[in-house]
């Protein structure tokens, strides 16, 4: 999937939150003309427009204007960009008057990571223009297959290949039970030499990084091995 196109640069800290949390890639531009200049050679999948000052970066302000020529910049291409996702302050309502043609829906702030989620997700069912990244997702976590990303209750992941590894076989796999020496040839390798002990270390790391409140996601079954969630017969 290509990037979404964000402005400004730096992305509102909700936004992006929001993207990574849903598997998005996406690419933050400073200046409308950096829209065709840093395009990547499929196009963009959409973009997401802020003008609403109380989301803007870090630099202290976004320029409503520049947020608006920029929408126009997209929908006057020879090939019109959408779908597009204006970022607006209920005071700004009012300028959308004469705008409809500029953008696909709306989002107000303050911003709500759900809702964005939502609008996202159905602006790309709507137009048909982009799709949602392949994802795992069992309760609170979500592993990205595309981006090798993991989030747990909305918290990024900082995983390490095989640790990422281990964790996508067990959660492919929710409530089935793997002994250690199956884990290590499913996982690592039938080419991999290494005992068992490297299984209990590999989960004994992934658990601290789930926390106190998810390491249970990965259970020890007693003399045989490992297990991911619950047990189909669990009550």
């Amino acid at each position: 999937m290509e990037p979404l196109l964000v402005y400004p640069d730096p992305a509102p800290p909700a936004l992006t939150q929001a993207l990574d949390t849903a598997g998005y890639p996406w690419k933050a531009i400073a200046q409308p003309e950096a829209a065709t200049a840093l395009e990547p050679e499929d196009g963009w999948a959409g973009a997401i427009v802020c003008a609403a000052a109380d989301v803007a970066g870090a630099d202290g302000g976004t320029d409503a204007e520049g947020a608006f020529a920029l929408c126009r910049h997209l929908r006057t291409r020879d090939l019109p960009l959408e779908p597009l996702l204006l970022v607006l302050a209920g005071s700004q309502l009012d300028q959308l008057e004469v705008r409809d043609d500029l953008y696909d829906d709306f989002c107000l702030t303050p911003l709500s990571i759900p809702e964005l989620e939502a609008r996202v997700k159905h602006l790309f069912w709507r137009t048909g223009r982009g799709t949602r990244p392949e994802l795992i997702e069992y309760g609170p976590l979500m592993l990205n297959l595309e981006t090798y990303q993991a989030a747990i209750a909305k918290r990024t992941l900082n995983l390490t290949y095989m640790e990422y590894e281990l964790l996508k076989f067990l959660a492919t796999h929710p409530g089935k039970v793997f002994t250690r020496e199956t884990l290590l040839s499913r996982v690592w390798g039938y080419e991999y030499y290494g005992g068992a002990r490297t299984v209990d270390v590999h989960v004994r790391r992934l658990r601290a990084k789930l926390g106190n409140e998810h390491e249970h996601l990965i259970q020890t079954v007693r003399s045989v091995g490992y297990r991911f969630g619950r047990s189909r017969w669990a009550l």
